[in-house]
């Protein structure tokens, strides 16, 4: 069952009403208007301020109806039944009046079409309303200020149907009603362009005009979709569903479906970010790394010398290439001189396969992907703690919260419509506390913001629970029935007080006290938290003492409780799930057990003794293997180490050292550009196959497009390496290789194809054939041994580099709303980067004057490990002696600079703290990958490619 609203569930009690609508009599809810009534007894009434699932306005009076009775004519949109009413929509007056309406709407309309679905017209072609009688006003100027979309005021019928998306439901508060009487218009925010407004481009108000006032900046009016394909979204890890409109092989246009995460709701990306499918710098065809190359150890991508670099070749060659050569490097230096980096990016199924190439092909556990450079630490601490690395509860329970914790994540940014669930339950009276060391977005709607030094987490965690347990607000009976080690960490948190603490995170003693009480005693508390929780050295700890909080205080096991770590990718979930970790198979399972390497080899049809029972390297170890001598091959599956490794400098020093790299991709990415062989693959919108999103659901993924010239679909490609390497597969559709999954993976085994064919999604665990699914998981037991969970203590640790008077400032990295990952997917799409073209960092104002600097300039930063130039921004988000950076610009590869300090636990990265120093000037970024330059136009042609 989907998640609903406080709203929804109160519906469940509400009484009946009889009445009488067009001479018969009918039943609807108290609740229900005389629209929905009408519109579900099959009766239709025209209406254009009405939408489902929006607050009625009642502005149009397109949908009046007659009731007995009453002198003047009711809005059915938004008037209620009563028993006994005698309701009449097709009476003279009643049509008249609508018609009336909608002629006068309709002479005030454009004759220029700006969409296929004009419901003024569709509504007048349906009454028959004839040609208007009415002059129309003075034509507006239509607004193209916006890269996304366009305004045309001239076909506005001011429904407010664009207000009430963009203020109730996304909570973005740009759009508004101005000025009165003849002079009444939509603007955006003080009448500003829509391009110089603070619009987010989520383009809920475009999917809510009914007339084309708000469409696409492209034209797609005139444009009808061969095909519409339902899916889901490719970027972050909401997994929002939605349809593709096709036609000739390119996607037109996105709109949001109803999706258990999202209910039609998109962000920018997920509605705009999908022309990077057809770009021109798709790879198709097989490249492979000539024999008079120049070295590899030269990084600069030179457009003018690729041709001097790779050669075209066949798939059979470049497969032979690829699969021979890691066969003879394993036969001739052993099984652990290989590795593989999966992607979080592609389908459970191809995770699944890549993971089982490399364990039963290379005959190692040296697999990884992103999930070590994101949530490891939070993964590890789960486990340990509760027993499942996944989330406790959907993203959607907030709005069945009275106090959500946000922590280290700025979902307005990083998971968007995600955001719009956590802003439309604080308008219903749910209590937000926002922690972290920028001022998020989110901290506008807090109820409490607290903004604690960076790198001091366990320092306010640990003061939390000092005060929970000194006040006695735990949860004892939660404790003594259902978990181990309290009195442990009792004791750990006793020397840890509010006074003592305040000074060392910068949050007073008060405050800390006040959100302790506040989240231990309300009926249900939920804590979000992100990679600016994980990303540390502590970053296991961060997460341990969050679990504890949940544990001590019983906020764990119900609706609007729990815990849950929100998921970068659209797939990292399932991808770790599928088993791209080194130390587990899938479903989490120890590699080290030998029963469970006896089920594995039993369902792959091996010797045991073949499967390795030691785990493997994880992403950072198997760079510094590769310099150690002891890793010489490397498959990597669409991730770019290249860019999102830490210490950017030192892993492409890596992978130019390998013996092979080969590199499955759609783009020439960073890491591509070092590869010996590269293999053309699939885009998201190519493939078919299931991805499980941050809730635990499990969604299908349908091919919409046709890979482009030789591009070959990501699991074949993972099946004909690995049957160079031995392997003999034959999977002959995705679903074979789904139905494995399950019979390995108890999570899931409940789910068949056939029912995510016809269901689109189910949330595990799932462990029955028809049963249900469970969005809400720990409700009577942990699955540990026991089935207690631990509560395991947590003591302050500092950042492994800390600013001096030689580095004096902090670098924060992470992500922004436009830009996805490493930007390989979001700068290839028009709208999103002609939003974010430039490489940026967010610099406090004073912090930036103090330098003599301003905005626009450029700036320099140094850490220890390198430099990087790019345009300074003025944010007062980041605190005084930080800058914030997103990590998607090549041209200015922040991950040049950060940490490979690993947490010992999560074998995670410390991306969120490093000392740098700053000074102004410095050569201007360079865009020599991206951006539609002339550089990669160059690159395009000098690669033949289509």
């Amino acid at each position: 069952m989907n998640a609903i609203t406080r709203s929804e569930m109160a519906l469940l009690d509400v009484p009946t009403v009889t009445f009488e609508l067009n001479g018969r009599e009918v039943t609807g809810r108290a609740t229900d208007t005389i629209l929905t009534v009408a519109k579900r007894e099959g009766i239709e009434i025209p209406h254009l301020c009405f939408k489902e699932g929006m607050d009625t306005a009642g502005n149009c009076r397109a949908c009046v109806v007659e009731i007995n009775g009453e002198r003047v004519l009711a809005p059915s949109c938004c008037r209620n039944p009563t028993n006994g009413m005698k309701v009449n929509t097709e009476s003279e007056r009643a049509v008249k009046s609508q018609k009336l309406v909608l002629e006068l709407l309709q002479s005030d309309m454009p004759e220029t079409d700006y969409t296929r679905h004009n419901e003024v017209d569709e509504w007048a072609a349906k009454m028959e309303v004839g040609k208007p009688r009415f002059e129309a006003r003075a034509r507006v100027a239509p607004d193209f200020s916006h890269p996304a979309m366009t305004v045309n005021l001239d076909a506005c019928i001011q429904c407010t149907r664009c207000v009430r998306a963009c203020r109730d439901e996304q909570e973005n508060d740009v759009i508004g009603l101005a000025f009165r009487g003849d002079h009444a218009k939509i603007v955006f925010d003080m009448d500003d362009p829509m391009g110089a407004s603070t619009c987010v481009a989520c383009g809920e108000c475009v999917q809510a005009c009914p007339t084309g006032a708000l469409m696409p900046a492209r034209d797609v009016g005139m444009n009808v979709p061969d095909k519409q394909v339902d899916s889901v979204c490719p970027y972050c890890g909401v997994g929002c569903q939605l349809t593709y409109n096709i036609k000739d092989n390119k996607i037109l246009y996105v709109e949001g479906r109803d999706g258990p995460a999202n209910r039609e709701r998109l962000c920018v990306k997920g509605r705009y970010g999908f022309d990077y499918a057809n770009h021109p710098h798709r790879l198709t065809k097989p490249l492979i790394r000539r024999a008079d190359a120049p070295k590899r150890g030269d990084f600069v991508m030179d457009p003018d010398r690729v041709m001097e670099v790779f050669r075209e070749a066949t798939w059979e060659e470049a497969l032979e290439v690829a699969g021979g050569n890691f066969a003879k490097i394993r036969d001739t230096h052993g099984k652990k001189s290989l590795a593989g980096f999966g992607s979080a990016k592609g389908s459970n199924e191809e995770a699944y396969l890549f993971q089982k190439l490399v364990r039963t092909g290379f005959g190692s556990n040296n697999v990884d992907h992103c999930t070590r450079l994101c949530h490891a630490s939070s993964v590890v601490a789960l486990l340990e703690g509760i027993g499942s690395g996944a989330v406790s509860n959907p993203v959607m329970d907030v709005t069945k919260a009275e106090v959500v914790i946000i922590i280290g994540a700025n979902p307005t940014v990083n998971h968007p419509v995600a955001a719009t669930w956590i802003k439309n339950a604080v308008s219903n009276g749910t209590k937000l506390i926002v922690c972290d060391p920028r001022r998020t977005d989110m901290a506008r709607i807090a109820h409490r913001f607290m903004q604690f030094k960076a790198d001091t987490d366990v320092a306010m965690l640990n003061a939390m629970m000092n005060v929970i347990v000194t006040e006695g607000l735990v949860d004892k009976e939660f404790i003594e029935s259902r978990t181990i080690g309290y009195e442990e960490l009792r004791k750990n948190v006793e020397g840890y007080t509010p006074e003592l603490m305040a000074p060392i995170c910068g949050i007073d003693a008060e405050t800390l006290r006040y959100v302790a009480r506040l989240y231990a005693t309300s009926k249900a508390s939920m804590i979000l938290w992100g990679m600016g929780v994980s990303q540390h050295i502590h970053g296991t700890d961060n997460a341990r003492c969050l679990i504890a909080l949940s544990l001590m205080t019983g906020q764990i096991g119900r609706p609007g409780t729990g815990l849950h770590p929100l998921r970068g990718q659209n797939n990292v979930q399932g991808a770790s799930d599928a088993g791209l970790i080194p130390m587990v198979y899938p479903d989490y399972q120890s590699v080290s057990d030998p029963k469970i390497r006896a089920n594995f080899a039993k369902a792959w049809n091996m010797s045991v003794d073949l499967l390795d029972p030691e785990p493997g390297l994880t992403v950072v170890e198997i760079m510094h293997a590769i310099t150690d001598g002891k890793i010489r091959g490397l498959y990597v599956q669409g991730e770019n180490p290249a860019m999102s490794d830490p210490d950017a400098n030192h892993a492409r020093e890596a992978l130019a050292a390998l013996d092979h790299l080969v590199v499955q991709d759609i783009f020439l990415t960073e890491t591509a550009y070092l590869a010996d062989v590269i293999l053309p693959a699939s885009a998201f919108p190519e493939k078919t196959g299931t991805f499980t999103n941050t809730d635990r659901t499990v969604q299908m993924g349908r091919q919409a497009l046709n890979p482009p010239g030789e591009a070959k679909q990501d699991l074949w490609i993972i099946q004909q390496m690995a049957n160079r390497l031995g392997c003999n597969w034959n999977y002959k559709h995705v679903s074979e290789v789904f139905d494995e999954m399950r019979h390995t993976m108890p999570s899931i085994a409940g789910i068949t194809w056939e029912r995510l064919e016809r269901e689109d999604s189910v949330t595990y665990p799932c462990e029955k054939e028809g049963d249900p699914g469970e969005p809400v998981v720990f409700v009577d037991s942990f699955p540990r041994e026991s089935g207690r969970a631990r509560f395991v203590p947590a003591d302050i640790i500092p950042a492994a580099e800390r600013p001096d008077t030689e580095y004096p400032m902090v670098l924060i990295t992470g992500r922004q709303l436009e830009h996805w990952h490493t930007g390989s997917m979001t700068r290839r799409a028009t709208v999103l980067d002609s939003i974010e073209p430039d490489p940026i960092a967010l610099i406090h104002p004073l912090d930036l004057a103090n330098m003599g600097g301003k905005p626009g300039d450029i700036i320099t930063l140094e850490s220890r490990r390198g430099e990087v130039s790019l345009y300074a921004r003025a944010d007062d988000s980041s605190p005084r002696g930080a800058v914030f950076v997103p990590f998607c610009y090549y041209e200015a590869a922040i991950n040049r600079l950060t940490n490979a300090a690993l947490d010992p636990f999560g074998k995670i990265p410390e991306f969120k703290y490093c000392a740098i120093r700053i000074h102004l000037g410095g050569a201007a970024p360079v865009q020599t990958s991206y951006g539609g330059g002339q550089a990669l136009e160059n690159l395009t042609n000098s690669l033949t490619l289509n």
